[in-house]
């Protein structure tokens, strides 16, 4: 499953300048630096590109920086999905810097309610407007996780901010996160060295990027790993956290869902049954065609032996006529045969009077006058009641005819059978 990893830009901030330093760009940044990754892993694309532009990825998985998120540690409350961003602003309203309601709020992952657990804080409406940014552009963003988080083993990271000189100490900054939390500190000062205890750790995994790796192995005294961004970047896409919760939980709904289900369809643990519906797929069509030959092959069978019966039953035929159209040769030579022999077809006028005459009420006198078309017999019915016309359709419509009434007419009909 494809996955593209999205570096959020840093939040703007006022800080003051020295005299003559020009002032800080305005507006939102239009370009995201990503990495793109076959495995979540090992990363196979890098660059920065405007939202329309990023690569297309199964997931989409932002990344804030350090800088960004600020961490609370609290005994989470017992509540109610519904009621649980209320129930942490009442524990830890007091802590915030800013108004509640413009705070965005996250719980840890596996977060076990009446135990300590780590709560994120961000800047809601600066949030929801880079997720609404990068929607704009086509890319819907399925998780949000932080730079760095409050973790067991501590975990030191040594990097430059966009604005800083790496040629400087004082550019440098220190990301130090442990299960106290997270700092990221300038190396110029003490405060570095008063967050990390002395002696770091053992465990302690201490990295750097490429522009700060110098200062920070003069800063530490021993060397440190080179891990570049896009590397940091899939680390952090690969922690549990995700900051979609609450109001900011990304919905599931109409195209979302389908994207979603797709996604899901398409992804290794679901290969068995894309091979299984695709092997099935097959065999259905396999087996209607199969079929279809089978019918086809019954067709032609049954259709070359009426056409030999009529070819036996009249030799003098042309083949030709036969092919065309069987049933209508062996009806017009039977019809022929009947003539010449001198015996009335069924629609003759002789056979359908006879019927007429056996199914004829009792109580009724002699038909007055009819009138005869080939295979049509209409007879006057002037004084009919509805219980004589029943009786003589019900007499006649299993010998073969059918019989309508109207307007004082019966109108007797021979029905002839496809044979």
């Amino acid at each position: 499953m494809s996955t593209l990893v999205i570096q959020l830009p840093e939040h703007p901030r006022l800080r003051a300048r020295v005299p003559g330093e020009a002032a800080p760009e305005t507006g939102r940044r239009r370009e995201y630096v990503y990495v793109t990754s076959a495995d979540g892993i090992e990363f196979e694309a890098q660059g920065e590109a405007a939202a329309a532009l990023l690569p297309r990825a199964s997931q989409v998985i932002a990344v804030i920086r350090e800088t960004d998120v600020a961490w609370h540690r609290i005994t989470l409350p017992k509540a109610p999905a519904s009621r649980l961003r209320a129930a942490l602003v009442g524990v830890i309203e007091d802590a915030l810097l800013e108004d509640a309601e413009s705070v965005h709020l996250a719980v840890a992952p596996l977060a076990v309610a009446g135990e300590q657990a780590w709560v994120a804080a961000i800047d809601r409406a600066w949030l929801q407007e880079e997720l609404e940014a990068l929607q704009k552009g086509g890319v819907f963003v399925d998780r949000v996780v932080p730079m760095a988080w409050p973790d067991e083993p501590p975990m030191g990271h040594f990097h430059v901010p966009a604005s800083g000189d790496p040629a400087a100490p004082a550019g440098t900054v220190l990301t130090w996160a442990n299960t106290d939390g997270v700092a990221t500190v300038r190396l110029d000062g003490g405060l570095a060295r008063a967050i990390v205890p002395q002696p770091p750790p053992v465990t302690t995994r201490w990295t750097a990027s490429p522009t700060a790796a110098v200062a920070a192995e003069q800063w530490l005294g021993a060397p440190v790993m080179v891990m570049p961004a896009e590397q940091r970047l899939l680390q952090a896409g690969r922690s549990l956290w995700n900051l979609r919760q609450f109001e900011l939980a990304r919905k599931t709904r109409g195209a979302r869902a389908a994207r979603d289900w797709l996604r899901q369809a398409m992804s290794p643990a679901w290969r068995p049954v894309r091979i299984g519906l695709a092997v099935f797929i097959v065999a259905q069509i396999a087996g209607l065609n199969l079929w279809a030959w089978h019918q086809k092959n019954a067709v032609e069978a049954r259709k070359s032996a009426i056409q030999a019966l009529v070819k036996q039953s009249y030799p003098r035929v042309a083949d030709a006529d036969i092919q065309r159209d069987a049933s209508a040769v062996m009806l017009r030579e039977t019809q022929a045969l009947r003539s010449a022999a001198g015996k009335p077809a069924e629609s003759d006028l002789e056979p359908m009077l006879q019927a007429a005459a056996a199914a004829w009420p009792n109580e009724r006198p002699p038909v007055e006058n009819l009138r005869y078309e080939p295979g049509k017999l209409t007879i006057s019915a002037t004084g009919w009641t509805d219980p004589q016309i029943e009786q003589f359709r019900g007499v006649l419509q299993p010998a073969g005819f059918q019989v309508n009434a109207s307007e004082g007419r019966i109108v007797v009909t021979r029905v002839r059978s496809a044979a």
